[in-house]
């Protein structure tokens, strides 16, 4: 009897666990924030998958209103009167192979100077800012208000960059991602807490507010905010603030790898929760349907690389990064599309060579699987 008593007992936690994760994966479907910006563009044939990760550094939330002025101040950032606007911050291409064993993932530096449609030659980070400054004049001269008026200037401003960088790389872009600010303090909250390692010790307080000790660490909330935002002080500058970025996302999939994320269903909801409130995605992603592939890539399977550049100048009394574009196209196909390799036989007295893989400049960065690492944690010490 006790036996059976022990079954049953099995058998509903089982059955109420099965209609939780149940509800929560259909919930997860519909609540996260959607945007049509990308209905009708190209896409990539084949079963590939190009997503772009935004970090979009504005002082309001995704109805306009200014974020309160405690957590403004907790973040060390002024308010959206009075600094920034709508820079991407941070951009992140991911290639998924059709077959899903690995992905590529590139960042590009905010300050690389490109054209701009309708605008001409800018710094690429300032595409989403522009597109919307003018898309809501226009909306205000028509009488919309808000919310209604930041979610279609915050449209016009995604439409810019994903364009801008589309048509920089020469590659299509199937999804996108978009990250407010504060998302990567409730990020680091909801995981209760991110790994990272640092090389040498930072005080940036005058700026960023980072003061950090060498070495591995765990930062949450505003330190995690501090960590990727920081680039004073630093050997790269902004170089140096995208590997902090791509630092903090190695610590978050090495979270979720060592700790089972995707089984636990508080910690899921927890996510859904800053996904909910942080996070834009297009409305054509199958967030269910992906959940294979995102377990994938939190097992480690997953590189990072850094766009290449040429130099620094002053363009308009702003200091860019001078790119190549054949470089940098050739650079992400060879990344995303490499060439099958060859496996026929040398001629005699003729060595045989691997396949080329991209040129690495002292502007490039390897992956920082390349990096050193702290032994046994798979975290990467950066700058």
């Amino acid at each position: 009897m006790h036996f059976r008593r022990v079954i049953a007992t099995i058998s509903i936690a089982i059955t109420f666990l099965s209609l939780s994760f149940n509800y929560f994966e259909k919930t997860a479907g519909s609540a996260i924030p959607r945007s049509n910006v990308l209905k009708g563009s190209k896409q990539s044939t084949g079963g590939d998958t190009n997503i772009l990760l935004l970090g979009l550094d504005s002082r309001r939330d995704a109805n306009g209103n200014d974020l309160p002025r405690k957590l403004l101040d907790l973040m060390h950032v002024g308010s959206s009167s009075s600094v920034g606007g709508y820079n991407t911050n941070t951009m992140i291409l991911i290639h998924i192979p059709a077959n899903g064993k690995s992905a590529v993932a590139i960042s590009i530096p905010r300050d690389d100077y490109v054209a701009v449609e309708g605008w001409g030659m800018q710094k690429i980070k300032e595409a989403y800012g522009l597109a919307k400054y003018t898309s809501e004049n226009a909306l205000i001269k028509q009488g919309v208000q808000n919310p209604q008026r930041e979610k279609l200037s915050r449209d016009a401003g995604r439409t810019a960059t994903i364009s801008t960088i589309s048509k920089l790389l020469n590659v299509p872009i199937d999804h996108f991602a978009e990250v407010n600010l504060v998302g990567f303090y409730d990020l680091a909250n909801a995981l209760g807490g991110i790994q990272v390692c640092l090389n040498r010790a930072v005080n940036d307080a005058q700026y960023s507010g980072a003061i950090f000790p060498a070495g591995l660490q765990t930062i949450t909330g505003v330190q995690a905010l501090e960590f990727v935002r920081q680039r004073h002080g630093l050997p790269y500058g902004d170089l140096d603030r995208t590997h902090r970025q791509q630092a903090f996302i190695t610590g978050v999939i090495t979270k979720f790898r060592s700790q089972g994320i995707f089984g636990d269903l508080g910690k899921l909801q927890s996510l859904l929760d800053v996904a909910k409130k942080d996070v834009v995605i297009d409305a054509g992603w199958d967030v269910l349907g992906f959940l294979p592939q995102a377990k994938a890539l939190t097992g480690g399977h997953i590189t990072f690389h850094t766009l290449p550049i040429e130099g620094y100048a002053l363009r308009n009394k702003q200091d860019v990064n001078i790119i190549d574009i054949p470089t940098v196209r050739k650079f992400v196909h060879d990344l995303f599309y490499p060439a099958p390799k060859v496996t026929t036989s040398p001629k005699p007295g003729v060595s045989a060579s691997a396949t080329p893989k991209p040129t690495a400049t002292k502007f490039n960065f390897a992956h920082l699987a390349n990096g050193t690492a702290v032994a046994g944690s798979g975290i990467p010490c950066v700058n």
